[in-house]
């Protein structure tokens, strides 16, 4: 049979993405039955495979014609044979199905119980040895548990709650927000961390408004720990000076021990020379550290798991 064009009622071609979803949602419900008619080439038999009416599968394969407007089958009583059109579609359809099934396939792996995948972030500063000892010690149970591990400043990491890339992060100030739920788990002192040669590198204890007329070197706007260091440094009476702005707490480090400036930094995992870290007397200088995650978003098992078990180390978080 040849390939005919037909004067029924068709779908239009467009670059239009609305235009594009309409296609997609009038074609996909019958995509399958499509496929397994071409597979059989037989009504009849592609129904029974199918589990469906006859009637239902001829309506389907009619009406996907009517709304493409091409004759996907040439018809020879009870069988059928793909027109050359129906070739072409057939390639393109069996393709989309296998991918369908993969993300099927995919999705239900990440949900199961045993194996599936948990998307977690943290902060730069709780990799080293927070975060290991976290993920050794929940995997002494779950030991097939698959993570996606996310490090990232605090605001970042939010945001990708809220864009369903992550499902649960470390983050520090405890996010207050209407769409995020926050649960605090630890408190992690701040130092005053001053070069190995500085002028209050004898002391062991230190009132902040002291620092006020030092250089500091801070991580960049949007950083938790920025804005509590700025927060810090007003209720101690003063607006640092900033000389340098980073992305990572042991940079700072880096940065004071070579003499370019102070920092409120957490405790670093290994002691680093050249550097001198001074107790903060006041203000108190601590940064509460909780976990986040979206309201109202379904937990799957491995989450709810994985949130249940750091949810229970409340007040023993940080080593």
């Amino acid at each position: 049979m040849e390939h005919q064009h037909s004067s029924r009622a068709r779908l239009s071609p467009s670059s239009d993405t609305e235009d594009i979803s309409a296609t997609a949602l009038l074609l996909a419900p019958r995509l399958a039955y499509f496929a397994g008619v071409a597979r059989t080439e037989h009504v009849t038999r592609a129904a029974l495979e199918m589990n469906v009416p006859q009637s239902t599968l001829s309506r389907a394969m009619a009406r996907l014609e009517q709304d493409l407007g091409v004759d996907l089958f040439a018809r020879h009583g009870r069988t059928v044979s793909l027109t050359p059109a129906g070739r072409t579609f057939l390639a393109s359809v069996e393709r989309a199905l296998a991918e369908v099934e993969r993300a099927a396939e995919e999705v239900r792996a990440d949900a199961d119980p045993a194996t599936g995948k948990v998307a977690f972030g943290f902060l730069h500063t709780m990799g080293a040895e927070t975060v290991p000892g976290l993920l050794h010690a929940f995997r002494a149970d779950h030991p097939r548990v698959r993570f996606s591990l996310v490090q990232n400043y605090g605001e970042a990491m939010l945001e990708g709650l809220r864009a369903g890339e992550l499902d649960l992060c470390l983050t520090s100030p405890v996010p207050d927000a209407p769409d995020l739920v926050g649960r605090r788990l630890d408190e992690q002192k701040l130092r005053l961390v001053v070069p190995a040669d500085h002028r209050l590198a004898g002391r062991r204890r230190i009132r902040l408004a002291e620092a006020s007329d030092e250089t500091f070197v801070t991580l960049e706007p949007g950083y938790g720990l920025r804005r509590i260091t700025d927060d810090l440094c007003r209720e101690a009476g003063f607006k640092p000076r900033i000389a340098f702005e980073g992305e990572e707490a042991e940079t700072l480090r880096g940065l004071v021990a070579a003499g370019l400036g102070v920092a409120l930094l957490p405790p670093p995992t290994v002691p680093r020379p050249g550097v001198v870290e001074l107790t903060v007397t006041a203000p108190r200088a601590a940064r509460e550290i909780g976990v986040a995650w979206l309201a109202d978003r379904p937990d799957t098992p491995p989450v709810a798991a994985f949130k249940k078990f750091l949810l229970s180390r409340r007040g023993s978080l940080l080593p």
